[in-house]
């Protein structure tokens, strides 16, 4: 073989290296933006269903004033956030004024035995589930899109085009531990 041919035949493996690379890598942050979207599409459901409970629990304990309010705030947090760490401190804060708004709940038997409570209920739960499993797609899409940008050969590719690490959903901490206290 000549060496022109030598050369030509490695930079064409050189281009194409680059093209698959490069293609893994914006099909691996798609995924990524994909599962935060629907994490968010979830939140939001949940967002939406908030009212709804909130008013449905207040017609029963109109005296829990300092709950509704504390779903409120949560609410307007959820509404405000932006960034991954934003929406997960959000939901965090979220998660524990609804434990809250329900354990308030558990002491007004007629509420609990209320059809629109229980409907609402049940939809709050499946949105509940199926916002912990948007939330493991997105951690592992990132696990994904992190681990190809960390590897050889598409570490280059990933420092020449800009790819950055993107951020883990990370929903334990301390407080969210913490089962809320009810006094009565």
């Amino acid at each position: 073989m000549e060496p022109l041919t030598i050369v030509l035949i490695s930079a064409g493996a050189l281009i194409l290296l680059i093209i698959f690379a490069y293609n893994r890598l914006v099909t691996l942050r798609n995924r990524v933006d994909n599962g935060f979207a629907q994490i968010d599409t979830q939140l939001q459901r949940r967002y939406d269903l908030i009212p709804n409970l909130v008013e449905t629990v207040k017609g029963y304990a109109k005296h829990e004033s300092e709950v509704f309010e504390k779903v409120t705030a949560a609410r307007a947090g959820m509404a405000n956030a932006k960034t991954v760490s934003e929406k997960a401190t959000a939901d965090n804060a979220m998660t524990g004024t609804l434990k809250t708004l329900f354990a308030v709940a558990e002491a007004y038997p007629a509420l609990q035995a209320s059809s629109n409570f229980r409907e609402l209920q049940v939809e709050l739960t499946n949105t509940e589930n199926k916002i912990s499993f948007a939330r493991q797609f997105y951690n592992d899409t990132v696990k994904q899109f992190n681990t190809g940008i960390q590897k050889f050969p598409q570490n280059i590719i990933a420092g020449i085009f800009k790819f950055n690490a993107k951020e883990f959903y990370i929903t334990e901490t301390p407080e969210a531990r913490v089962v809320p206290k009810v006094s009565f």
